[in-house]
């Protein structure tokens, strides 16, 4: 298991997804209230930026701005069409106030 710094709580903005590169893993990050969820920044339908969609904060999901294929942020899983396949999803610890993706 490795994990990595992605910075603190307070570095993102409730409701908005930002692009993190760490190594060569490009993620999305979503802050909601006090949860940080954290995805690849690929679709799965095509391969597209997951941090140019929206969040939809009521449903914790993130929308492909390409084709509309919305994507549950707490695990990945594609919530509606076209996407049919995951993106890989990542936990975060919070360890002495910084957040850490780990990678298993």
């Amino acid at each position: 298991m490795t994990t990595f710094d992605i910075g603190t709580l307070d570095d993102y903005e409730h409701g908005q997804a930002t692009q993190v590169r760490r190594g060569d893993r490009v993620l999305v990050v979503v802050r909601i209230e006090d949860d940080v969820y954290v995805l690849d920044d690929r679709c799965s339908h095509e391969d597209f930026s997951l941090a140019q969609g929206e969040v939809d904060v009521a449903t914790c999901e993130i929308e492909c701005a390409r084709h509309g294929a919305m994507f549950q942020l707490k695990d990945g899983e594609p919530a509606s069409f076209p996407a049919t396949r995951p993106v890989a999803h990542y936990d975060v610890q919070h360890e002495a106030g910084r957040l850490q993706v780990v990678v298993k």
